[in-house]
């Protein structure tokens, strides 16, 4: 289980990646982000939302209802949002190699 101080900077690229191709709601996002990551992290509830409201104070997503689904709040991608997520992969490949100087393995 990865703790979620490491992770913290990277909840928006998990969250941006899963609405890439897709809308999606808060539970079907952290479902699939345990999914994805074999149960290494398990996003909580309040970070999911936290990020959420995050991500559309900057325009990066927007929440939206489907019709027949009056319960569920969807999340859908905007263009901004994935020139960040774009963004945030060149700066993760960045940190990885400057972590992996101090990692002996």
């Amino acid at each position: 289980m990865i703790s979620s101080d490491v992770i913290r900077g990277y909840t928006d690229i998990m969250i941006l990646f899963l609405l890439l191709d897709e809308d999606s709601y808060g539970y079907e996002i952290s479902k699939n982000i345990k999914a994805l990551t074999n149960e290494k992290y398990i996003i909580k509830e309040t970070t999911l939302y936290s990020a959420f409201t995050r991500l559309e104070k900057n325009n990066f997503i927007y929440s939206l209802k489907k019709e027949n689904e009056s319960r569920r709040t969807y999340y859908r991608i905007t263009d901004e949002g994935r020139s960040y997520y774009l963004k945030k992969c060149i700066e993760w490949e960045v940190t990885k190699d400057v972590v992996e100087k101090f990692i002996r393995k």
